[in-house]
């Protein structure tokens, strides 16, 4: 007898099983590359001092992922770009501070409540996202200006020292505040991977693409906006809380310097914006040759910064990994042709 043949109910089931079985391991591969996303660079600096000992460059270069991951999710995803990002980080970085000399609390609480106040900062300068473009750019920066003013203000010396800086080197601990960097580090990835698999991430996106549309769709423009721009100037108020706790002693223009939030940019901008390690990838390289080379000249590595923002910005907006991307794909696309 010949084959019976396979019913049309049969062969839906059959194809919506096979559907299924795919999309199940596309998220088991989804989740396993994010969980080595998170785990591999947190074990890697988890380990790094065992094989290199100038600790104070390991908590930079994780101190300059979290910024990065946080221009990641304001500009990755809505596309604000934030010059004066640096803002959030200095408040962090004095509200920490104030925290442990005011208030007694544990350096580690302080960071949190550092964070904290940077978010609330952020709340306050919502209308700076009225702005767009080089507007936004210039708003923000003039806003970590004028918060410079404020806390480097020697009237308000006996609230913020003002200009003649903190010293919180009774709580120094290298071991502590190593491990709190570590940690930070950590958040700032898990961070941009919980923001890009949720119904926020697919939000900014949609804002990022097209505004008015995505309005239309039913997305609340403003609060959306709004929920990235605080989380990410609570990264950076954490990542201020930790340098201060790891240096002890500074300067209001150590913690406002325009080049930090300059770095951060770039940083992201290289690795590849929209993406989860990106930010990682050009922190640890970037930083790293300008630890290595550029510490003797900075002007030059200034320039060549700022020379990366304009090339990347208009041509190559997905960095790196997007480059990396790119390849594979063609790659593959390429061998596919060729077997068949």
């Amino acid at each position: 007898m010949g084959d019976i043949p396979a019913k049309s109910g049969d062969r839906q089931m059959t194809d919506k099983g096979q559907s299924l079985r795919g999309l199940g391991s596309l998220l088991k591969r989804r989740n396993l590359k994010d969980l080595l996303a998170v785990v591999v660079p947190v074990v890697i600096f988890s380990l790094a001092p065992h094989f290199y000992s100038n600790e104070i460059l390991l908590i930079s270069i994780m101190i300059y992922v979290a910024l990065a991951e946080g221009v990641n999710i304001i500009y990755g995803f809505t596309g604000y770009l934030p010059f004066g990002y640096v803002g959030f980080y200095g408040v962090g970085a004095y509200a920490t501070s104030l925290a442990i000399l005011d208030f007694n609390l544990p350096p580690e609480v302080s960071i949190i409540v550092g964070g904290a106040i940077s978010a609330l900062v952020a709340l306050v300068l919502m209308p700076l996202l009225r702005l767009k473009g080089s507007y936004f750019a210039i708003a923000t920066l003039a806003a970590a200006e004028a918060l410079y003013a404020i806390i480097g203000n020697p009237s308000l010396k006996s609230i913020t020292q003002g200009p003649y800086g903190i010293n919180i080197g009774s709580v120094y601990s290298s071991g502590g505040s190593y491990v709190v960097a570590v940690v930070l580090l950590g958040l700032s990835i898990l961070t941009v991977i919980a923001v890009k698999r949720s119904k926020l991430g697919l939000a900014l996106r949609a804002i990022k693409n097209d505004p008015v549309s995505a309005s239309l769709s039913g997305v609340n423009v403003v609060v959306e906006r709004t929920k990235a721009w605080l989380i990410s100037a609570a990264i950076a108020g954490l990542a201020g809380g930790v340098f201060a706790w790891t240096i002890t002693i500074f300067y209001p223009s150590a913690v406002f310097d325009i080049s930090i939030s300059v770095f951060a940019i770039v940083f992201a901008l290289f690795g590849g914006v929209g993406t989860t390690m990106g930010p990682v990838i050009g922190a640890v390289v970037l930083y790293g040759l300008y630890s290595y080379v550029g510490v003797t000249q900075p002007q030059y590595f200034q320039l060549i910064f700022g020379a990366i923002i304009v090339v990347f910005v208009l041509f190559v907006p997905k960095g790196i990994v997007g480059l990396l991307g790119t390849a594979i794909n063609r790659l593959g696309s390429l061998g596919q042709r060729q077997r068949g």
